[in-house]
């Protein structure tokens, strides 16, 4: 069986502005750099229709055209599909007809009058097409559809024909993901310039389908850049640190793994062969005696110390390059009291919280985030429930705005914060959000975030910053999860014995298009 090409296809990092962001630079490409919007939409509507025409190569197209910007990429695509010799026809749902870009094609034009039941004359145009183009809401939307085009998207939706959605699906908030009433089922979205942050985020996300965006001719962008950055399969080949031919155990990072109270030896295990399948040159267990036997007949390679002896943890913390935290140490007096003396004697040293450190944390019985942080760099990886927990806000907040609630906890603690889920994000107190591009449902079983801790706590080790291991960690064990290709019962030893081809792989990926200008290709979440 051949491994899962690596998804998505890009040339190197990507950025995912948000709409918000993506219209401001538009309006500064038109207004400073003399840009002309005809131009930007004349490339936008060409490429989608090269999308279209490679994934839909038979019968008729037809869009849907709104008012906005997005109505005027479908008629600039409708159009070159007809030059092409396809078959296509536009549909009216909004009161600006954007006629005067159809120059001169006789493009069949109907129009929904907007006061017609939901089996109206939308419905009989659709059953006709072989493809459904949704040109209704560009990226602009902020709350829900108004009636008529609630009506045509509902149309749309259960016409049973494949839907090719232009920049966002209509009804998607391009800059959270976020839905406020109806809102289209794509099969394929083609994003211009770059992905939007909001389909790349849920419940956005499940409404995308494929996710392929398309460079349209927009310069450069400036150095700061946007709020947030896709990690693509070129970025981690980029970014994955590779070893000098004279390398030797301790030129390729020493990390201290703090894991396993009594009983728990297994999260322990699992975080250490992580983290030697990820490169780490040596590796220290810091563990309860009782798990001594356990932990060093399973990773012979690594050195055993045991969380009784405070000396022999300074001294083996000060041998390390980084540190590990967390997996299976439970959230008695006595882990509180180990995660206090361990503060203490690791100065300096970057560090990975996670599990029950940060619940620890949390619960004041051992060192608070931001006092880890204050002397030293810090990833801490929370899922959901350590985020409340960390955070003080409740779950609805959160997943409102997952990228805002990991920025303000980052900026209150100094910590880069990464949080689970799908996707997973990467937010640094300061500078670009990472949002994670490979992950699935299928990591979702009890370990994985042992696995994540031990390859995030690797990379840090080898000197790969904060933000980098931990979005590097994301793509290594979503992309091993991939190359496995079990599905539901991947478990996380899967994961472990896929991750050495992870550090390996280079190239920016592979799209079944072969079209240089797509810049971008994620297949469906799931």
């Amino acid at each position: 069986m051949s491994p899962t090409p690596l998804r998505p296809f890009a040339r190197s990092r990507i950025w995912a502005p948000t709409a918000t962001e993506a219209a401001a630079f538009d309006r500064a490409v038109i207004e400073g750099q003399g840009v002309p919007q005809a131009a930007l939409m004349e490339s936008a509507g060409r490429s989608a229709a090269e999308i279209l025409d490679r994934l839909y190569p038979q019968g008729e197209a037809l869009a849907l055209i709104g008012a906005g910007n997005n109505g005027g990429d479908a008629l600039v695509m409708l159009r070159t599909l007809q030059a092409w010799g396809r078959p296509v026809r536009a549909v009216l749902v909004a009161d600006r007809d954007h006629k005067d870009l159809l120059r001169g094609w006789p493009i069949p034009f109907e129009e929904d009058d907007g006061l017609g039941p939901d089996s109206g004359p939308v419905d009989a145009a659709l059953r006709a097409a072989s493809v459904i183009v949704d040109g209704i809401f560009g990226t602009g939307i902020r709350g829900a559809p108004r009636d008529r085009q609630a009506r045509a998207i509902r149309a749309i939706n259960r016409c049973e024909r494949p839907v090719l959605a232009l920049d966002t699906p209509s009804g998607v908030n391009g800059d959270t993901g976020q839905i406020a009433g109806e809102v289209v089922d794509a099969d394929v979205t083609v994003a211009f310039g770059w992905p939007k942050l909001g389909t790349l985020l849920q419940p956005g996300r499940a409404r995308v389908g494929r996710l392929i965006a398309v460079e349209i001719g927009f310069p450069p962008v400036p150095n700061k850049g946007f709020g947030a950055a896709a990690a693509t399969p070129a970025w981690a080949s980029e970014t994955w640190p590779r070893r000098a031919p004279d390398a030797h155990k301790n030129s390729v990072g020493a990390l201290l793994l703090v894991a396993g109270q009594p009983g728990m030896a297994g999260a322990a295990v699992m975080a250490a062969r992580a983290a030697l399948r990820s490169g780490v040159g040596l590796l220290r267990v810091v563990s309860s005696s009782e798990n001594r036997s356990i932990i060093q007949e399973s990773i012979p390679e690594a050195i055993f110390v045991p969380a009784e002896d405070v000396d022999a943890v300074r001294e083996a913390a000060a041998a390390s390059q980084a540190m590990g935290v967390g997996p299976g140490l439970g959230t008695g007096a006595e882990a509180g009291e180990l995660l206090t003396a361990v503060l203490e004697v690791s100065k300096g040293l970057p560090t990975v919280l996670d599990a029950d450190a940060l619940n620890l944390a949390a619960s004041g019985e051992g060192p608070g985030v931001a006092e880890w942080a204050a002397d030293r760099p810090v990833l801490v990886t929370p899922h959901l429930g350590e985020m409340k927990r960390l955070s003080g806000l409740g779950r609805e907040a959160i997943e409102q705005d997952r990228i805002g609630a990991a920025r303000e906890l980052a900026g209150t603690t100094g910590a880069v914060v990464l949080l689970k889920g799908l996707p997973s994000i990467v937010t640094p107190p300061e500078g670009t959000c990472l949002v994670d591009t490979v992950g699935s449902s299928d990591l979702a079983s009890g370990g994985m975030g042992d696995v994540l801790t031990g390859v995030a706590a690797s990379l840090l080790a080898q000197g790969v910053p904060p933000d980098e291991a931990g979005a590097l960690a994301l793509y290594g064990t979503g992309r091993a999860a991939a190359r496995a290709n079990l599905g539901a019962s991947l478990t996380p030893s899967d994961v472990i014995e896929q991750l050495p081809w992870v550090g390996t792989e280079e190239g920016p990926g592979e799209s079944d298009l072969d079209c240089p200008f797509v810049i971008f290709d994620q297949d469906p979440a799931r």
